[in-house]
């Protein structure tokens, strides 16, 4: 069986006179061009061998993953405060972020983030296309780390085709062997650091040399750490064109003023063999381009695609095609940019950078930054004027109203109180809602750093109150306030810091 599939290019995508058979064909008359062709879903995929690259934007791109990855290995290993700088603690249920101590009831600060994220990526898309897939998305980042190895054990591009075609000898068994060991100590060193954010990591570490491990924390380090082998050992570009949501929806965010990666086919076609030219070659007079077809930019590519026919799907605007095509430029002594950062418009209608980057202030992208901004100025806002402390009451269901000495009626409630900082803090609680209402007599309580206590609370009315407010429930109010770290213990008078948190309940009064 053998299953077909079409696939649509992205709006615009050029395709140049003379592309072989089977490329990219530009059909329709609205001025866009689709580009379709026919892909055989069970096919098996092609090898791809990507050949190593130098330049300015790989530079950029190693400079990223060392970025990356030292943020990801070196956070769980920071200590702030006698503790681990960065760790979701989800046994005790705190989130510690440097001096920040989050709670569950926190989770509208997580939903933030990811917004802010969401549209800083619609943004960034927008304006230069996919900045994120081509250097800092994690796909790319590990990819990029194994392929390295790769190199390191079998060579490039060419050593690598001959050594996966020679027969099986000790040392194919040695180099392939070799890289598959360095690969495996990578994924489960990954899969430790990621357990690490969960589970403080020096203590996870004492449980691995120990044979002490949890099944939790095996099953997440083998499990991360196989993802992290197998997407980027095997995968690689599969993820990217079939896994990856993010390159089927891009489309819907790029427009003709976006920079992507472009083939100027006005300037490189008609395309000619080195054999056919010199540097010296009148190109005009031999009616050639400058492509010298040299297909570097094809085997350079870690999606395996020729830019040459356009703008395609797989494209994860590395720019690896830039910099080969660049140093090819160089040797013919032809000018560099015959592959580059362009706009759809910029190419067409030979803008200058400058008329370019004026265009790039358009509804869209203003429309973007202005909500990215009102986001993050809340965000940051809420996380500034955030409470130090949560308070929740539940009442005690196995009290919920009594008669205590001299005719007061008596609700018994539960306050916890949660304490938010890095530092033991003492809270007075209160109560109001109904005329000389009381909560019987309560010392103030102390609450340990990042913690959280459950506090008995006792509330009473006077008797000829509650016969004046009837049998029933009555809406009532309790207030705790943080008092001053230095105040004493036993001074109910000791004044209160910062704004105090008020919780609604009920009072009930019996018939």
């Amino acid at each position: 069986m053998n299953t077909e599939t079409t696939e649509r290019a992205l709006p615009g995508a050029a395709v140049p006179a003379g592309a072989p058979a089977g490329a990219a064909v530009p059909v329709g008359g609205n001025g866009d061009d689709v580009r379709e062709q026919v892909v055989s879903l069970y096919q098996k995929q092609k090898k791809i061998h990507p050949r190593a690259v130098s330049g300015w934007f790989a530079a950029w791109r190693w400079a990223l993953v060392w970025a990356t990855q030292l943020l990801f290995y070196g956070l769980p290993w920071l200590e702030w405060n006698a503790r681990q700088a960065v760790l979701f603690d989800l046994g005790a249920r705190r989130f510690y972020i440097f001096g920040l101590v989050l709670y569950p009831q926190d989770f509208i600060y997580l939903t933030g983030l990811l917004i802010v994220s969401a549209y800083s990526l619609f943004l960034f898309t927008a304006v230069a296309g996919r900045l994120w897939c081509g250097y800092a998305c994690p796909q790319t980042v590990y990819t990029e780390l194994f392929m390295w190895v790769e190199r390191r054990f079998e060579g490039d591009r060419m050593a690598r085709m001959k050594l996966d075609a020679a027969p099986w000898s000790l040392q194919k068994l040695v180099r392939k062997g070799g890289k598959q060991l360095a690969w495996v100590a990578m994924g489960l060193w990954t899969g430790f650091t990621f357990v690490g954010y969960f589970t403080p990591i020096r203590t996870l570490g004492s449980s691995v040399l120990s044979f002490g491990l949890g099944p939790w924390e095996t099953f997440w380090i083998l499990f991360y750490g196989l993802a992290t082998y197998g997407n980027a050992g095997f995968l690689r570009e599969q993820v990217c064109k079939y896994m990856c949501p993010y390159a089927r929806f891009q489309s819907a965010m790029f427009d003709r003023d976006t920079l992507v990666i472009s083939y100027d086919a006005e300037r490189g076609e008609p395309r000619g063999r080195n054999r056919e030219r010199g540097r010296k070659t009148d190109l005009k007079a031999a009616n050639l381009g400058h492509c010298i077809d040299c297909e570097l930019c094809v085997q350079v590519c870690p999606t395996g695609i020729d830019i040459r026919n356009g703008l395609q799907y797989e494209c994860i605007g590395c720019a690896a095609c830039v910099d080969v095509c660049n140093g090819v430029m160089d040797k013919m002594q032809y000018p560099r940019g015959l592959v580059r950062y362009d706009t759809l418009n910029g190419m067409q209608r030979h803008l200058s950078r400058g008329q370019e980057w004026r265009r790039v202030l358009r509804p869209r992208v203003l429309v973007y930054t202005a909500i990215l901004g009102v986001i993050v100025l809340g965000l940051g806002l809420a996380i500034a004027l955030r409470s130090p402390f949560k308070v929740d009451v539940v009442r005690d269901r196995g009290t919920l109203a009594r008669l205590v000495d001299d005719g007061y009626i008596e609700n018994v409630y539960r306050l916890q109180i949660m304490n938010a900082t890095e530092q033991a803090q003492r809270f007075r609680i209160g109560v109001a809602g109904l005329p000389r209402m009381a909560v019987v007599a309560m010392p103030p309580v102390r609450v340990e750093p990042a913690g959280a206590r459950w506090v008995p609370v006792a509330v009473r009315v006077p008797p000829e109150v509650a016969s004046a407010a009837g049998p029933g429930s009555h809406r009532i109010e309790f207030t705790v306030e943080r008092l001053q770290p230095a105040a004493d213990a036993a001074a109910t008078g000791a004044p209160a810091v910062g704004r105090p948190q008020s919780e609604k309940s009920t009072f009930i009064v019996p018939r």
